[in-house]
């Protein structure tokens, strides 16, 4: 196996952190061509779709990405804006948000930068870019609260399978999960309370998750459960009862039984019987996309008014607000413990100072120049 040319080595450099904010991934553009390099990527991940590889080549080749494409580029067309694509947006915000709330804080050894798991900024890409700069040690913060086989994994093998064809690996640490830590909760809390603030409060709230197989839940993953946790731990703080929220799963792909209740149906329900006004929100998306401006924000809001319901709110992402900052500055503070990213203009300075003088010993022992 042929390994990655490596960069020139500095001697005497200093050694340096970084934060790699990953996220799931968008198209380039919302247009037919996009769509289709960004399906084809993303539905090839044998993480994301568990067939066997050789039928379910003929089927995505033959089948979804010819007729797909075109009708998912209307839909990224209905939420495109003048920058770009709402989650490239939002990501790309919330990696420079968190960079300065981090740096405010003291951490001026790091930076953060943000990649996608399908689409650009790839993940490797990335990852080169920071060996490149000499980057030693890299924290991986997936942008996915609930740990998935089918998401937070799926970065992990990007990563793994980048650094198996790298000879100088950096140090590594991977954020699992947060679905339960304080600052996430709180941010969601914050988001809830502000739209009641001005809103007024609804009959009920949903909290609409992305769905995935049944099966993966009865193999092990424990997406399922790390939802709900997500969702008492919320109604909890809120001071919601068992009638006053619900938990649901939305974007069904294909004919197999996914996690129930799905979102859809049961919105419809809840028209049917009469409620007035819902509130939905997606907890487990933590930037505003396709699948929360467009599936929830237009077409399930169109569910529940012709089922009934005379009041439908959508309740934004956590995106770049100040309480979702706090929280992932709260989220990557545990996993830097013990790497020296912190330090003052005089630190600095002397860790100057001590860098020139191990470059010179370096080169007196007949290091390349």
């Amino acid at each position: 196996m042929a390994f990655r040319t490596e960069p020139k080595h500095t001697h005497g450099s200093s050694a340096s952190t970084a934060i790699v904010l990953v996220n799931l991934g968008t198209p380039d553009a919302p247009n037919a061509p996009a769509l289709r390099r960004y399906l084809g990527q993303f539905l090839s991940d044998p993480r994301v779709v568990e067939i066997p590889r050789a039928v379910w080549w003929f089927i995505l080749n033959g089948v979804i990405l010819p007729f797909r494409s075109s009708k998912s580029a209307e839909k990224y067309a209905s939420i495109w804006t003048e920058q770009g694509s709402p989650l490239r947006v939002h990501t790309e915000r919330q990696a420079a948000a968190l960079g300065a709330q981090l740096a405010a804080r003291g951490h001026h050894q790091l930076q953060v930068v943000h990649a996608m798991r399908y689409g650009s900024p790839s993940l490797p890409q990335v990852l080169d870019q920071l060996k490149q700069q000499g980057c030693t040690r890299i924290l991986v913060l997936p942008a996915y609260p609930q740990y998935s086989g089918t998401t937070t994994a799926s970065i992990f093998d990007a990563v793994f399978d980048h650094y198996r064809k790298v000879r100088n690996i950096p140090e590594l640490r991977l954020i699992r999960n947060y679905h339960d830590q304080e600052g996430y909760i709180q941010a969601l809390r914050q988001s809830v309370l502000d739209h009641w603030e001005v809103n007024g409060r609804p009959d009920k709230l949903v909290m609409s998750f992305h769905g995935v197989p049944k099966r993966t839940l009865q193999l092990g993953d424990p997406y399922h459960c790390e939802c709900y946790k997500t969702a008492r731990l919320l109604a909890q703080s809120l001071g919601l009862n068992d009638e006053q929220y619900l938990v649901t799963f939305q974007s069904r792909f294909g004919k197999a039984e996914w996690l129930q209740p799905y979102t859809a149906p049961t919105v419809q329900a809840l028209g049917q019987q009469g409620v007035r006004r819902i509130d939905v929100m997606c907890p487990g998306f933590t930037s505003d996309c396709l699948e929360t401006l467009e599936e929830i924000a237009m077409e399930v809001k169109d569910e529940f008014l012709h089922a009934g319901g005379k009041e439908f709110h959508f309740i934004p992402c956590l995106n770049e607000s100040p309480a979702w900052i706090a929280g992932m500055v709260e989220i990557v503070e545990q996993h830097l413990a013990g790497w020296p990213t912190m330090s003052n203009a005089a630190a600095r300075e002397q860790m100057a100072q001590d860098a020139a003088i191990s470059a010179e010993r370096a080169k007196a022992l007949g290091a390349p120049q």
